[in-house]
């Protein structure tokens, strides 16, 4: 008999969604409590490297995504010149295991409709509108007071709800979010045939220009930059700017940015709740307990990876008890730290100009932590 019976989850996020389909299909009630209105199609596309892939297939939904995503093992390397030259293309690290690829780029809200769609046939109920003020944990159940007034109870609560999260200041945690002093602009164009991987270009007219396919139509390409205030800079031809020196896929991709295609843009925060990452019956995970800039491309990862070791151990444990938190903690504090922070340490380094900073190996070390198993 599982640990719980009866879980409520803030947020329907990666995590949230990931934690949710497991302990459904293990016969556990679950409802997933987001404060939006209805499902967000905000969202340019997503880098989901091997150990992502491998929780998704977990969830089984690895035929899904892979259908509507666009899968990769190599990496590629340009010159920030004008033609874009290609320095090197190298095998990327397959971390999820050998029969899956490295890397699958694809439409984040493609990927949230796959998950959201799978909650629901796993008996999932997802509950919109439902905005979080208050939590009260006497250690035996957990009551959620949210803004309309409803009261709900549970067994667990699990908060999945993000940087800014809600249920990580309930309980009382101080953590937050801090900037990197980076900010990143996202914009989702369609794909030109050169680009069948990731390539990376380091410095130029920004720290890093990249781009990600996410299927045979379409790509997400990205600039980072330093931090701007461009909360509510929408124009897409500030970006098309910052390609001008870029080359090789950077010249058609510049049209389309030209022609105004739709792009966001987010400062890099990082953070790491380092204590407990629970309070009585009311735990957090994913993004709230931690975030890193996407400098390697593993936040999702990170996420889905705490929703699968956290149902794992609710489902084969008889009791929530400290030995269980012990448990998960142990399999989760040191290696989400460790993505922390080689994430922010990349970053640092192309903020400073370091030259002579060891880029590969601090990948393949962490590459090959990533490649166990959480």
């Amino acid at each position: 008999m599982a640990a719980v019976s009866q879980v409520g989850v803030v947020g329907a996020g990666a995590a949230g969604l990931g934690v949710a389909i497991f302990l459904a299909d293990a016969g556990i009630e679950v409802e997933i409590l987001e404060k939006t209105d209805a499902p967000s199609t905000w969202g340019s596309g997503i880098t989901l490297q091997g150990n992502a892939l491998r929780v998704l297939r977990q969830l089984g939904l690895w035929e899904r995504i892979s259908e509507h995503g666009y899968a990769f093992n190599e990496l590629g390397l340009r010159a920030p010149d004008p033609n874009g030259t290609v320095l090197v293309i190298v095998d990327d690290a397959l971390m999820g295991g050998e029969d899956l690829p490295a890397t699958l780029g694809m439409n984040r809200p493609e990927l949230a409709s796959i998950m959201r769609e799978r909650a629901r046939e796993a008996g999932v109920k997802i509950s919109y509108g439902k905005s979080v003020e208050s939590i009260h944990d006497d250690g035996t159940r957990v009551q959620v007071h949210t803004a309309d007034g409803v009261i709900q109870d549970y067994d667990l609560l699990i908060g999945a709800d993000g940087i800014h999260s809600t249920v990580r200041r309930a309980l009382g945690i101080d953590t937050e979010p801090e900037s990197t002093g980076m900010g990143i602009w996202r914009a989702f164009v369609p794909r030109p045939p050169e680009v069948v991987r990731t390539d990376l270009t380091y410095g130029g007219t920004c720290y890093i220009a990249g781009y990600c396919p996410t299927g045979e139509e379409h790509m997400y390409a990205y600039l980072v930059e330093e931090a701007q205030d461009r909360h509510d800079v929408h124009d897409a031809g500030v970006m098309a700017d910052l390609a001008a020196n870029y080359g090789g896929p950077w010249t058609e991709i510049r049209n389309y940015l030209q022609n105004g295609a739709q792009v966001n843009y987010t400062r890099f925060t990082s953070h790491l709740v380092e204590g407990k990452w629970h309070r009585g019956r009311t735990v957090i995970i994913g993004d709230a307990a931690h975030s890193c800039p996407p400098t390697i491309a593993q936040g999702a990862a990170m996420a889905l990876e705490d929703a699968a070791v956290l149902a794992e151990l609710l489902i084969n444990s008889e009791t929530l008890d400290e030995g269980l938190w012990e448990q998960f903690h142990a399999r989760r504090l040191e290696r989400a730290g460790a993505v922390v922070d080689a994430s922010v340490q990349l970053g640092q380094w192309l903020f400073d100009g370091n030259k002579d900073a060891d880029v590969p190996g601090l990948l393949a070390t962490l590459a090959a932590r990533l490649v166990v198993p959480a």
